[in-house]
């Protein structure tokens, strides 16, 4: 049997890894910037993160959601405390695409309507109303068309209020940054305007934070950049477990709980909880958003320096790079002949970066270095 084809496939086959680094089956090293897709946010094969899930495994893999399971009370309470929504109810499930689904879910449930708002270039997974709400024809298949999904453009309160005032929005869906649309940070006023018109009309504000959440930006979720800003739902998942499945979605108190509205077999389950957990212990423990904030700045001044790039954009270690030409060699050169993963984004002269939170000033030298002799070796 075959596998189904997924992504086109780098020509490595990693075996092992820690903190940024990885070795292929070769014993060849690598350095990772990219996690995964945003996913390692505290290094591969941290110490504590490997605790906490052998500790755990010891006791119990799984039993459903049926009955109580302490380490799930830990999580909410340790979430609470580092994000700074501890008066919010916490849902969880096993990934982004899964929690902006039934984050749309609420929204509609909460409002009785059934209109969603996203944006241009936005990414919020491949399940029905996620795809429906993502602005990518390619993956929309007939099944996921909606006609009361609309994608408006960036930064337009205009269009918004317009399809506003048909009288059937349910819910905003937004990233702050938006990752895979190439490192678009949204403005403070296009974020506070959309929390007004959504208490106007008495839609839901979602703020897909699965990407840029759990400190990549140097703050907890990437919207907390914007003074003020209290989103009605929020969803996370990536950095949240450093590679083991988990999502979740923050409610507020305003929404009503009532039991059947949500549900999961396996989300919250007790490995998942405890790698969640290391997760969140080893951000505040490392005070690993704040050096990704400093971090974060610094390199991004760094790569401001060099004069051939178009422009660098970004918060914290979610870093934009933009270039004259498509990026698809630059990469590929990057990775065979320099060891570097990085990643690529929707718009094809985007690079991205998204390392580990504890990535090392000198491994990004490496990558500025390895950057620098791409281009004056003529070969991209």
């Amino acid at each position: 049997m075959n596998l189904f084809d997924v992504y086109p496939l780098m020509p490595v086959t990693i075996k092992s890894g820690l903190g940024s680094k990885l070795w292929d089956e070769n014993g060849a090293e690598y350095l990772d910037l990219y996690g995964g897709h945003a996913v390692i946010s505290i290094g591969h094969s941290h110490p504590h993160f490997i605790h906490r899930i052998k500790e755990q495994l010891d006791q119990l893999a799984f039993y459903s959601n049926s009955v109580q399971i302490p380490i799930q009370k830990d999580l909410s309470k340790k979430l609470g405390e580092l994000s700074g929504y501890g008066d919010y109810n916490l849902f969880l499930c096993n990934s982004g695409a899964e929690a902006n689904e039934n984050a749309i879910k609420m929204a509609s449930f909460a409002t009785g309507k059934s209109g969603i708002i996203s944006f241009e270039k936005g990414f919020h997974g491949r399940t029905s109303a996620a795809v429906a709400a993502t602005d990518n024809p390619k993956i929309v298949a007939p099944c996921n068309q909606r006609e009361d999904f609309v994608i408006l453009p960036w930064e337009d309160l205009e269009a918004v209020e317009a399809e506003l005032e048909k009288g059937n929005t349910a819910g905003i869906i937004i990233e702050a940054i938006q990752g895979v649309g190439g490192i678009n940070i949204a403005s403070d006023e296009f974020l506070t305007g959309l929390a007004g018109l959504a208490k106007k009309y008495g839609a839901k504000l979602i703020l897909d934070e699965v990407q840029a959440g759990f400190g990549r930006t140097g703050r907890f979720f990437a919207h907390q950049w914007t003074a003020g800003l209290k989103p009605d739902l929020i969803s996370m998942a990536k950095g949240m477990g450093n590679g083991f499945p988990i999502g979740g979605i923050l409610i507020s108190p305003e929404f009503e709980a009532s039991y059947g509205l949500l549900g999961t077999t396996f989300g919250g389950n007790h490995l998942a909880c405890a790698a969640s957990l290391a997760v969140l212990e080893v951000l505040e423990s490392e005070d690993l958003m704040n050096k990704a904030e400093e971090t974060g700045n610094w390199f991004m001044k760094e790569l401001k320096e060099i004069d051939f790039l178009k422009e660098t954009r970004g918060r914290g270690l979610m870093i934009g790079i933009d270039f004259h030409e498509e990026i698809g060699k630059l990469r590929s050169e990057i990775l065979t002949k320099h060891h570097i993963f990085t990643g690529s984004s929707s718009k094809k002269e985007t690079l991205r970066l998204l390392p580990a939170l504890n990535i090392q000033r000198n491994d990004l030298n490496s990558f500025k270095a390895a950057l620098v002799a791409t281009f004056s070796q003529q070969t991209y």
